[in-house]
């Protein structure tokens, strides 16, 4: 039996709307009416899927609509769609096009629809996205400062540091009043933080950008964070393998807590020594205490019992 598979692709002021395998397309505005119109509509076609790609925020309120009235929604990652137009030929781009694709990806590959993030959660996500972007630009002034003679100019720079950083101490008071609000992700503070070389930042960026830890087996946890590997080989010929995908923010937390973890986590350490003294690189090292940390970390929440050192 086929499934009925529905792409909508978002854009500021409208949602267009793709149906696999009828070819039916429609659109809706943006806005809580044409919502609405959208879910009556969903409800009369029992889609198995209806999957919407990753915009920027504009699809997050979409996407909440849907799930609450239990229709089976997933956000795809827009690479995912890109290359899969491009395996299909299709390279002229409006946005009923881009529905259609969205449709026919959904058709094919049938991701699995998984719980969206409560109203608290996407907040929290949103205060540890907007501490990355303080950091960075606390990076980018200081990358200027050094480049920059000119005492004026210094001062002037000095000055937008000094404010980044009071905007930066803020945000990590309202995030950690966030985590310690909550008796859930306060327990899961606790567990996470009891590894060696997971802090509160990287601890706190787990909880809010990926919610599903605790909940998958490794090798799901693994690909979600974009730190399963995949080889490429052909006939007699395999090339290295590599990792990609998943969620940037974690993977980069975790290589942060691998880093930590190979001079002060003795289990990790002494795994990564091992890793070194038979001949992998010190990155395919890293890469592997990355997986590594992310799957005791996946097995401390599931089983809500803190690092132990068997």
């Amino acid at each position: 039996m086929d499934i009925i598979a529905v792409g909508i692709d978002v854009s500021k002021d409208r949602l267009d709307i793709a149906v696999c395998p009828s070819g039916e397309v429609f659109a809706v505005e943006r806005n809580a009416s044409g919502v609405d119109r959208l879910i009556d509509r969903m409800r009369t076609l029992s889609p198995s899927i209806v999957a919407l790609e990753a915009t920027g925020g504009f699809e997050t309120v979409v996407a909440a609509s849907l799930a609450a009235a239990a229709l089976p929604v997933v956000v795809v990652n827009p690479a995912q769609i890109r290359a899969f137009a491009k395996a299909l030929g299709q390279r002229a781009k409006t946005d009923p096009i881009d529905a259609a694709v969205i449709a026919r990806f959904a058709e094919a590959t049938k991701p699995e629809p998984r719980p969206l993030a409560d109203e608290a959660t996407r907040l929290l996500a949103d205060l540890v996205a907007r501490r990355r972007q303080i950091i960075e630009m606390i990076g980018a002034e200081s990358q200027r400062q050094k480049r920059i003679a000119v005492p004026r100019l210094r001062k002037s720079i000095s000055r937008v540091i000094d404010m980044l950083k009071k905007e930066l101490a803020e945000l990590d008071g309202d995030i950690g009043d966030s985590v310690r609000g909550s008796p859930a992700w306060r327990e899961k503070e606790d567990l996470l933080a009891s590894v060696p070389g997971v802090g509160l930042i990287i601890s706190r960026t787990l909880i809010a950008d990926l919610p599903e830890l605790g909940t998958l087996s490794r090798k799901q946890i693994a690909a979600l964070a974009g730190l399963a590997p995949f080889t490429r080989q052909s006939g007699q010929w395999k090339g290295r393998s590599f990792i990609g995908g998943g969620r940037a923010s974690v993977r980069t937390a975790l290589f942060m807590g691998a880093m930590v973890a190979m001079r002060h986590n003795p289990v990790l350490k002494a795994f990564f020594d091992r890793l070194i003294a038979a001949g992998k690189p010190k990155m395919v090292a890293l890469i592997a205490v990355a997986r590594k940390l992310l799957t005791i970390l996946n097995a401390i929440v599931r089983d809500k019992r803190p690092w132990q050192i068997a």
